[in-house]
This record gives C-alpha cells, structure tokens and sequence, in this order.
C-alpha cells in the first residue's frame, strides 16, 4: 500500500511537469515515455568571449517549444531561414491570434516593414547599408548622387555674381615689377677711377617673373667688361628661385654669347645667393657664385660683406680670361639708409686676376690684383 502511494504521488508529479513543459530527470530514472518531437537540440559553440585562463564555454541546448504558450506575437512576416539554430518547423502560428489591439498595431507596424536581417544586420564595420527596408530597395549612406534641385557647391549663392565688377583676384596671381640698384659706384685704384655698376630688375607674379641682370665697368667712357643676362625665374621655395635664361658679354675682346641656369635666393641666416653655370657654342663652361649679408648695425646703419669669384673651363686671352679660378672680388660696404629705398655708402674691396690672365695683365704694364677704395648708392623701387 505504502508502496502504491508513492508510485501515484510520482506519476502526479510528473504529470504537473509535463503541463509546463519541464522534461525532469525524475522522470528519466523511471523510463516513462515522454514526447520530445517539439524540441530541438542544438550544440553549436558560442563565441568565446572568455578571458586567458578561462575553459571555452558551449552553448546549452536551445528548446524549441510549441508556440501555443507565447500568444500575442505574429512570426508570419519572420524570416526563418535568416536564423541557423532555430527549428520552426513546429511553431503553431494559427494559435496565435488572441492579441490586443494594441499587439496587433505594433506587430503590424514592423510587419510593415518587411526587415530582413539574414545573416547579421550591420556589416563588419556597423555600416546599415545592407539593411533592406522593404521595397527591395537598398539604402546608401553615401555615394549617392545629388538630387536634381541641388545647388552647385562652387556657384555663387542664389545666382548672384560680381556683376561687372572683375571677380577677386589673390595677391599672389598679381604682376608686379621692380628694379633694384645694388652697386652703383665709383672706385678708385692708385689714381685711376672706374665706374662700376651692378643693377637687377625683374617683372611677373609671386612664381614666374622675366628677370633681367647686369654687371660692368665702364673707363674711359667705355665699357670695359659687361655681363647682360635675360632670365627666367621660377619659384620653388618661398627663398628659392631657379633661373633660365641666356647671357651675353661685351666690351673689350670678343663678344661671347651664353646659355644660363641656375639658381638664385636666401641660404640660412638670410646669406644672399647667386649661383649661375653657363655654357656656350664652342663648349666652354663658365660658373659664377655672389653672396652678400646684411649686417645690421642699427635699424639703418648697415654693415655688408660681399664676395663674388668667376671660374671658366678655357682661357680666352681676348677677355682676360683664365682657366679654373679667373677673378676674385672681396669687400666690405657700410651703407646708412636715409630711406630704405636709398641709402648711399663707402666701402673697400680687393679685387683681382688670376692664371694667364694675370700674366697678360702684368706684361701689359697692368696691376692684376689690387685694393680698391669705393664711394656709391644703392637704390630701389
């Protein structure tokens, strides 16, 4: 009796159970039949999100339970084949008719939609372009063209323009010009006096400018030495500009013409530079190198050393010119400026030959080397 007691209050147990849809081990132990078909067992791993040390965690059996116990949502506009691990094969979808009003509105809302969410919504990076929001459209974030009423970015707005004033034009698109004087003096050696001058102009825009060079001594009322260069000057640097161009030679000997490139601007600590090959038609090369530096004294008194040094691949006895290191000029100026576009100066300088020049100078009764002592202006505007 004791025995058949227990038995029922067993099989009463388990029948309680089976209303909630609770599989329990009791009833395992007793072998009684129950009905699994409405459940699915899955095995497939999570993601591991464990840390170092930890063992890999598998996901527990997913339980697909008859849909007669979840009333009040609408599974016909799901995509099942959207969802690996999930059987609804055996959800009952009729029973599932006894929502509100309120349940129906919502589901009928997103039902509208038709979302599909195969596979994960957002790509790799979270982009929602691969959302498909019904339609069979799909949505672009970006890429997409302008509409037609779109206004033109680089149009003036609504229309409106300069009119017949000229449109704004930026400083550096500007043509400018300018001449500057460097050396205009008179130097003075054992009683003899030459006049020496030493000019650059130049006219173009902040980049490109024609550029026009000339040094010379004039004796006697005649040119002695002239060098005429046209170039043309680009910038590279904000300090930098290179130079193409042609020079020309005349005065005593025979005139040369020759091809000019080079370079001409700022070094560090504001060391000014020109640096200038030439080359000519009967193969001769030529390089020539000036530098000056601006000291200042005070805020007009100006103290400047200058040097400037020829180099030449042949002589040419016609000019004075000798192979390799033909002259050198070396001095110090010390110029105060009433303006700064003005100021006049005194100085001193040594000048001199070199190589066979020097001989031809020397044989002619000549002094190839010497001391000069100069008085001039330097102007610009």
């Amino acid at each position: 009796m004791k025995q058949e007691t227990l038995m029922s209050f067993r099989v009463s147990l388990i029948a309680v159970l089976m209303v909630f849809n609770i599989t329990p081990s009791l009833a395992q132990e007793d072998q009684v039949p129950l009905d699994h078909s409405h459940h699915k067992v899955s095995s497939e791993r999570i993601p591991n999100d464990a840390k170092p040390g930890e063992k890999p965690v598998t996901a527990q059996a997913e339980t697909t339970m008859g849909m007669e116990a979840m009333p009040g949502m609408d599974h016909s506009k799901m995509n099942h084949d959207s969802m690996p691990g999930m059987d609804h094969s055996k959800m009952n979808h009729e029973s599932m008719q006894d929502m509100d009003s309120s349940d129906k509105k919502s589901a009928g809302q997103i039902s509208e939609h038709d979302m599909n969410h195969g596979g994960t919504a957002f790509g790799k990076t979270g982009d929602m372009s691969s959302m498909n929001h019904g339609g069979g459209e799909s949505m672009s974030m970006q890429g997409v063209s302008a509409p037609p009423d779109a206004r033109d970015p680089h149009a003036y707005s609504d229309g409106y323009d300069f009119g017949q004033s000229p449109r704004p034009q930026m400083g550096d698109q500007d043509l400018l010009g300018s001449l500057l004087v460097d050396r205009l003096e008179s130097a003075t050696n054992r009683g003899s006096t030459a006049l020496t001058y030493d000019w650059q102009a130049w006219f173009g825009n902040t980049y490109d400018r024609a550029l026009v060079r000339a040094e010379g001594d004039i004796e006697g009322g005649t040119f002695k030495d002239a060098r005429n260069e046209l170039l043309w000057a680009h910038a590279i640097t904000a300090y930098w500009d290179t130079q193409l161009g042609i020079r020309y030679d005349s005065g005593k000997g025979t005139d040369r013409g020759w091809l000019a490139f080079g370079v001409q601007g700022l070094a560090p600590y504001w060391i000014y530079v020109e640096a200038t090959a030439y080359i000519n038609e009967q193969g001769r090369i030529s390089f020539r190198l000036e530098t000056e530096y601006d000291l200042l004294i005070t805020q007009r008194l100006i103290l400047q050393p200058r040097i400037e040094m020829n180099f030449y691949s042949q002589r040419d006895d016609t000019r004075a010119v000798s192979s390799g290191l033909s002259d050198f000029e070396g001095g110090v100026r010390l110029r105060y400026e009433i303006l700064r576009e003005f100021a006049p100066y005194v100085g001193v300088e040594w000048a001199g030959k070199f190589g066979s020049a020097a001989d031809n100078l020397q044989a002619a009764g000549e002094n190839a080397q010497g001391t000069l002592f100069v008085t001039g202006v330097r102007f610009w505007f």
